[in-house]
């Protein structure tokens, strides 16, 4: 079975972590989510990556803040997409988190989306977006799911607008 995996650093990030899960429902996508920490569970982490993967875990979603070790974590123990969601915390409000999530060395990629829940959401998209490419269903549904926010913006539009 494909999946995506959402790892999260402390019980803390669930609450914006929902709205990733969220998302993965909307269109169908299968999805785990855990918390496993970089720091304080590493073992568990690196075990965790290899059941994942065996079951059929097509990308990994990390989210953690401050030090965010979590997605550089796991983008050194698999060669499948990582996605990294910085999370606000401590006295930096997430920009340490985005940081050390964006910088990773040459050739260990972590695609990073925007701190919080912004990111959270766009992370569940970016995957589903990946996913697409081999599934034409997904990308029918994204398609579908972009015409409805244009037609969204419209009919706002429509609501406020004044024009000569």
């Amino acid at each position: 079975m494909k999946f995506v995996s959402i790892v999260i650093g402390s019980k803390s990030d669930y609450e914006v972590m929902k709205e990733c899960a969220t998302t993965l429902e909307k269109f169908g996508v299968a999805y785990e989510l855990l918390i496993s920490s970089a720091h304080r569970s590493p073992e568990r982490t690196k075990t965790y990556i290899a059941q994942a993967e065996a079951k059929g875990a097509q990308m990994f979603i990390a989210a953690a803040g401050m030090a965010a070790h979590l997605a550089g974590a796991l983008a050194g123990t698999t060669t499948k997409p990582v996605i990294g969601v910085p999370m606000a915390s401590g006295e930096l409000r997430g920009e340490d988190a985005l940081l050390s999530t964006v910088m990773m060395p040459a050739g260990m990629p972590v695609a990073t989306v925007a701190i919080g829940k912004a990111g959270a959401i766009n992370s569940a998209y970016l995957a589903i977006q990946i996913m697409a490419l081999g599934d034409d269903e997904l990308r029918i549904k994204l398609q579908e799911d972009r015409i409805a926010k244009a037609k969204k913006v419209e009919i706002d539009s429509s609501e406020i607008e004044v024009i000569l």
